[in-house]
């Protein structure tokens, strides 16, 4: 039986969105260790925390701030015995739904308790500030266990000088990636320094990466065709900003590469010739470093440019 490949991969990058005026004045409040709720507009006056811009019974738009109080009950929990990177303890915890008093919804945050013994629904519990913050949902710390009376709310109004209007939430996915039958012959051959695709047996088309199927006539693939080494580039782009962990001078190019015999364009960067003298119809041929299980880069041929026919389908 082949080896079944496998590898750690990791998506990550900055979300940025800007806040309207309900949750600006919830994450100032938080900033300045006052909690806000909006109160729906139903005929309820329910008070909702985390406050949210539209009544989620009537869809109506409601801006109508409430100040409730750090303190608060545990309306359901779990307990999480192993914490995990950018979780807010690294030691365990438990998560739960705390219902502020004087709302009548419930947040979620990490509660700080010694054990799972020490956490059960109704307890009372009240919120730990961040030393220092920002104007964002870790402003709160976390949540601890209090045996004291009820906080008071101080009738805060909701304005605030210097209000939070966007933030910056880091997005990051940590993945195991195993490819199948069609992918992993196409990564051994690289090893070997071939470029393996597979043929459609309806269409004949030979798809580099292969996918296992025809992307086209939906069936299954299983003829493998050698392609290349040398390709031409279809279409290209010059990269100015700076990619993270990344050890290439800006600016550069990548491009999409259609390799002789494939009917598909793959994409690679292209090197050995300055950005700016990169065409479409350039003829480029792979460069490998030592050890390596992948072309480094593409670089031209020096053979004369492809005619646009050639290549116009791949594009």
């Amino acid at each position: 039986m082949p080896e079944v490949l496998k590898a750690p991969l990791v998506v990550e990058f900055p979300f940025t969105r800007s806040l309207g005026p309900v949750q600006s004045a919830f994450l100032t409040g938080l900033r300045e260790r006052v909690v806000l709720g909006v109160k729906t507009g139903d005929g309820r006056g329910r008070v909702v925390v985390p406050p949210v811009e539209y009544d989620p019974v009537t869809a109506e738009e409601i801006r109508d701030l409430v100040e409730v109080a750090p303190t608060g009950t545990v309306t359901t929990w779990a307990w999480n015995h192993a914490p995990r990177r950018g979780q807010p303890l690294s030691t365990p915890f438990a998560w739960v739904l705390v219902r502020l008093d004087g709302a009548d919804t419930a947040l979620l945050h990490a509660l700080d308790a010694p054990g799972p013994d020490a956490v059960h629904t109704g307890m009372r519990v009240r919120i730990r500030w961040a030393g220092e913050r920002t104007g964002a949902i870790t402003d709160i710390a976390c949540f601890e266990p209090y045996d004291g009376d009820p906080a008071r709310p101080t009738g805060h109004t909701g304005e605030f000088e210097n209000p939070v209007t966007g933030i910056v939430a880091p997005a990051r996915l940590d993945y195991t990636y195993s490819p199948g039958r069609a992918q992993s012959a196409y990564i051994h051959a690289l090893a070997d320094r071939r470029i393996v695709g597979e043929r459609c047996p309806s269409c004949r088309k030979v798809y580099v990466p292969p996918r296992g199927a025809c992307p086209t006539c939906g069936v299954a693939t299983s003829e493998q065709v050698e392609v290349g080494p040398g390709g031409t580039v279809t279409t290209f782009c010059i990269v100015n900003i700076k990619a993270k962990n990344l050890d290439i001078e800006v600016p550069y190019v990548y491009a999409h590469i259609a390799l002789d015999g494939a009917d598909l364009a793959l994409h690679g960067r292209i090197g050995g010739i300055p950005y700016d003298q990169v065409r479409m119809g350039l003829r480029v041929e792979p460069v490998w470093t030592e050890g390596s299980r992948h072309p480094d880069h593409y670089r031209p041929t020096g053979e004369p440019d492809a005619e646009y026919d050639i290549y116009k389908e791949l594009l």
